[in-house]
């Protein structure tokens, strides 16, 4: 796996800041089709959040969800959103998981544009 973009901000609630991470991962997958093996890039996300009370990190939260589609952009648009409504990973599925499982089909289509070219 390796990351491709990272987005970071910081907000402050009473002592507590709160630094999140939300990262745009690529990697591959190997699909199977009709007896042959199709070697396909894929987007993910994985989302960190510190919590760090006078400096010092009292807590940490990451989570991800990989593999979500073979078309960057659909997944840049994921992590924005989560990004500028301050989603935790805690919650992070919740927004996002109704995108994940239509985007799925963004892999047939990327093995139909292997078998074709």
């Amino acid at each position: 796996m390796e990351i491709v973009d990272t987005f970071s901000k910081s907000t402050l609630n009473g002592d507590t800041e709160y630094k999140y991470e939300y990262r745009i991962t690529k990697s591959n997958i190997i699909l199977y089709d009709y007896g042959v093996n199709s070697d396909v890039q894929s987007y993910g996300i994985e989302i960190e959040r510190m919590d760090i009370v006078n400096g010092k990190t009292v807590n940490l939260e990451r989570d991800g969800v990989y593999n979500i589609s073979p078309q960057r952009y659909k997944v840049q648009e994921l992590v924005k959103l989560l990004y500028n409504n301050d989603v935790s990973p805690i919650n992070a599925i919740e927004i996002i998981g109704d995108y994940v499982d239509e985007y799925i089909v963004d892999f047939d289509d990327a093995l139909k544009s292997i078998s074709i070219g």
